[in-house]
């Protein structure tokens, strides 16, 4: 790894921990996000020639709170600044910096931030969207293509939700213990998009996007600190680990994408694995089912399977039946599909999914699962359609080329 991409890599990860403590010092959200792009410019400039700090992100926070109070000065001009007091909570010392991650409960920024940004004064959606963007630092595109919207639709989403904050009053605080619970769901939602968009990313992007997947994996680990009885944060923080567990697996020497069925399990993390069946089946024992414990016992069925063909389809589209019940989706019965396939062949598959034409005509999964199915039946013309509009909406270079490879076996003489 060349030292841009180490720094660039250095940044990403350090930038939840750092957004956050600037937002808690300045209270608010474009000043600490300028802050933050400032400190990381300096860091550009320094860190190649002096090396990097002990503490990326702490390094970040102090540059970026003095990068920021410069800032207020020269705005304000000859207005003098508030009392320290008012202005922030933080030490001034680096060293109390350094040591602020994980000190539990809400000594930890990041969720504090978390629950900031899900606010009840802000819709789901785009109190979720923000925090994609202020915490974790996705791209408008990307967050778009988390909620299959459009990129102008996602960036208004974003500016209402800041605006809502800043006009509304919204304090910087700890909510209390009812405000916390209201508002778990909405930040496990927002976890889970967290490492989705790790967990997608292939090709070169790959190893830049993991960090927000051990993000993510340490965000639910600190929910379960704060609420250790709660059976969706444990089957949360569970699907998260047997999903990552295959990440080695995943994608081939050249960062190709490497279908479940196909991946050497023996590269597969057995500990990682073992902590999210434990968390699952302490989850379930609680017997209050939910979205998480569904996912999760889904994933479950995947690694206890030996082998690809030790899979138990049956029991998977059992469980997307109860998952379409509890949270209506087209990308629910999409999953279930698949799984419907596997039992019941390509043409009951297709016919479960036909209705979901319009709704998902936008979504690359969508139109490769129907070519899949069509070529699976010898509809070679409809299935060449069907992945030539696939690779029209990939959003990644492996993503197409796996498009490409089935449509070069289709153009193959039989």
């Amino acid at each position: 790894m060349t030292d841009l991409a180490w720094i660039d890599a250095a940044l990403a990860s350090a930038r939840p921990r750092a957004v956050a403590a600037l937002l808690r010092y300045f209270r608010d959200m474009d000043l600490a996000e300028e802050a933050y792009q400032e400190a990381c410019l300096r860091a550009l400039a320094r860190w190649p020639e002096q090396g990097a700090p002990r503490d990326p992100a702490a390094w970040l926070i102090l540059v970026g709170r003095n990068s920021g109070i410069d800032a207020v000065r020269k705005a304000a001009r000859t207005e003098a600044l508030p009392p320290e007091d008012q202005l922030s909570d933080l030490d001034d010392a680096e060293a109390g910096l350094a040591d602020r991650l994980d000190e539990g409960q809400y000594r930890d920024d990041i969720l504090r931030l978390l629950f900031v940004c899900c606010h009840p004064d802000l819709p789901a959606t785009g109190a979720i969207a923000l925090a994609l963007r202020i915490v974790s630092g996705l791209t408008v595109p990307q967050i778009a293509r988390a909620f299959l919207v459009g990129e102008k639709a996602m960036e208004q989403r974003i500016t209402r939700a800041k605006a809502r904050i800043a006009d509304g009053g919204v304090p910087f605080e700890t909510p209390g213990p009812i405000e916390r619970a209201e508002r778990l769901g909405a930040v496990a939602a927002m976890v889970y998009l967290i490492f989705n968009e790790g967990y997608s990313a292939s090709g070169a992007e790959a190893g830049a996007r993991e960090p927000l997947c051990r993000e993510a994996i340490r965000l639910g680990r600190l929910l379960l600190r704060l609420f250790p009885s709660e059976p969706e944060i444990q089957a949360l923080t569970a699907l998260m680990l047997l999903q990552h567990a295959r990440s080695a697996a995943r994608l081939d020497g050249e960062g190709q994408v490497v279908l479940l069925e196909d991946q050497d399990r023996s590269r597969w993390d057995g500990a990682m694995i073992a902590e999210g069946l434990a968390l699952l089946d302490k989850a379930m024992r609680h017997r209050r089912p939910g979205p998480y414990q569904v996912q999760a016992a889904i994933a479950a069925l995947h690694a206890r399977a030996k082998t690809a063909a030790d899979t138990d389809w049956a029991g998977i589209e059992r469980l997307y039946a109860t998952l379409e019940r509890m949270q209506p989706s087209p990308v629910v019965t999409l999953n279930r599909a698949v799984a419907l396939g596997r039992l019941s062949g390509p043409e009951a598959a297709l016919d479960l999914i036909a209705p979901l034409g319009e709704r998902l005509d936008g979504y690359f999964y969508y139109h490769g699962a129907r070519g899949a199915f069509l070529d699976q039946l010898g509809r070679a013309e409809e299935a060449r359609a069907a992945f030539g509009r696939a690779i029209g909406l990939a959003g990644s270079a492996a993503e197409a080329a796996y498009i490409r490879q089935q449509l070069d076996r289709l153009s193959q003489p039989k």
